[in-house]
């Protein structure tokens, strides 16, 4: 994205009288084009992948005189995680990767006792809101609460705070799942059904949330709700018999963030509602596409509900966003896990992982999750030896075994090794994932995607009737030059 101010200059030449004629001297020429100067305003919907200011969608905003709103209360940039996901209000500079932000806010989806968790559906379920996740949920690990630091480490009753984005289908799905403690307030976004006035109750998906007397009722013009309201309700307790949420605040608010006439707009998120490529929404802001709109990662015939993108261009008074850029995101599915070979081996973006070259950008997310790690990490900081595991996807324009990271993370050491990616050639007990030979033998497990265990003739039957079938292997670290791995699984895109 490129935004340019230009300054008019008015210039006037005027002659002289007398015996003789004056010849004015030539203009001075205009001034250059800014390089780096301030843009028109705007605001950005996304996750934030790294700090050192705040970097969002790909920009690196300035935040020193930024005001910072966190659950609705003052904060400051140090109250956020890589995973959350913020507005940010202010201008972009003409180069299109660094900014000033003037406000940056964050409010979580939900915050409440987990309900249940199905590890194997990759989903959980908080103060009865769906929330899925995939390979770009972050989890914090603070204090080994969550053990792992997975969806395999949260336990039912555990209070946690999700941030995210809601599907179509009114699910959240979780870009960062942090632990909070016995006390925090609940909190609650969803839609209103099943009001009932007289009782005073309704609906957010499956919680019940009971809003009467005293529970402030606040920012609704009629002074009243109304069915498929969007509100955020708010509380400290939850009824042991009914499971219903009794309210101590409940607030109309807006799906998106306030704009203006002429806004240039960034939002990341996926399509909740779609009409067709020139009707849809990206979590509930109106977006249409035309002749001139650029897309990557596919293009409009892609488009559908659920689909995740990011959309550049600008708002109108009707709050109308007209796309110059789409961008389509693909399911990120490849996933490593083991020891950097090298760091910066190419350029100070690239490392290497089991011989596979992976790319790290502004998109990509970077986490410590050493024990006793605290504060931001920068991947220039990222030193070998380095335990990593790395999630992203196949990049599609390099001529060798690559991935773009969307998330990278660098742990405490260990043996465990993973390589989860589609299957490219098959053997009669081996194949190979970007370039990397998998072996299998009599202590090889194999499952499918459902987790119950099956053959290695099934395995290997499937794996050549399904050509790019998903499948992560697991083995342990040895000095061995082949790999034989001890479990093989084939995997579901999600």
């Amino acid at each position: 994205m490129t935004i340019s101010l230009f300054t008019l200059v008015s210039l006037s030449a005027c002659g002289g009288g007398g015996g003789g004629t004056t010849v004015a001297p030539p203009p001075p020429p205009p001034p250059p084009p800014p390089t780096g100067g301030i843009g028109r305003n705007g605001v950005a919907v996304g996750t934030v992948t790294d700090f050192g200011s705040i970097f969002v969608n790909g920009v690196e905003y300035s935040t020193n005189a930024a005001d910072f709103t966190i659950n609705d209360s003052t904060g400051d940039e140090s109250d956020l995680s890589v995973g959350d996901v913020v507005t940010v209000r202010g201008t972009i500079d003409d180069n299109g990767t660094t900014g000033t932000a003037d406000t940056v806010t964050f409010d979580d989806l939900v915050k409440g006792p987990v309900d249940s968790v199905n590890v194997d559906g990759n989903s959980l379920v908080v103060m009865g809101q769906t929330v899925r996740v995939t390979v770009d949920t972050s989890y914090d690990n603070t204090g080994g609460i969550f053990n792992p630091a997975s969806l395999e480490g949260v336990l039912p009753d555990q209070i946690v705070e999700v941030s995210g984005y809601f599907n179509g289908t009114g699910e959240i799905v979780a870009t960062r799942i942090e632990p909070k403690p016995v006390g925090t307030q609940f909190e609650v976004h969803g839609t209103v059904s099943n009001l009932n006035n007289t009782s005073m109750k309704f609906n957010l998906s499956a919680l019940v949330v009971d809003f009467s007397p005293p529970a402030a009722i606040q920012d609704f013009p009629s002074g009243q709700i109304s069915q498929g309201d969007f509100v955020e309700a708010k509380g400290m307790s939850i009824d042991s018999t009914t499971g219903e949420l009794t309210a101590t605040i409940v607030e109309l608010e807006s799906r998106v963030p306030g704009t203006e006439d002429g806004d240039r707009m960034e939002i990341e998120g996926y399509i909740t509602r779609f009409v067709s490529a020139t009707d849809f929404d990206v979590d509930g802001m109106n977006v249409t596409t035309n002749t001139g709109t650029t897309f990557t990662g596919g293009d409009a015939g892609d488009l559908g509900l659920n689909v995740k993108v990011e959309v550049k261009g600008d708002v109108d008074a009707n709050k109308l966003l007209t796309a110059d850029e789409v961008d389509i995101r693909r399911p990120k599915v490849i996933r490593i896990v083991g020891d950097a070979d090298s760091v910066h081996m190419n350029s100070a973006d690239t490392l290497v992982i089991l011989g596979i070259t992976v790319t790290v950008d502004d998109m990509t997310r970077v986490e410590d999750k050493r024990s006793g790690a605290s504060g931001p990490l920068d991947f220039a900081d990222i030193n070998m030896p380095a335990y990593i595991e790395v999630r992203g996807s196949v990049d599609p324009d390099a001529t060798e075994p690559s991935m773009l990271a969307a998330v990278l993370e660098v742990d405490d050491a260990d043996t465990r090794v993973i390589l989860q990616g589609f299957v490219e050639t098959v053997g009669t007990s081996s194949y190979t994932v970007l370039g990397v030979t998998i072996g299998t033998g009599t202590g090889t497990k194999f499952f499918d995607e459902n987790d119950f265990e099956i053959s290695s003739g099934d395995f290997f039957t499937r794996a050549n009737a399904n050509p790019n079938s998903l499948v992560k292997a697991r083995w342990t670290k040895s000095s061995a030059t082949t790999i034989t791995a001890e479990e093989v699984e084939f995997e579901v895109e999600f």
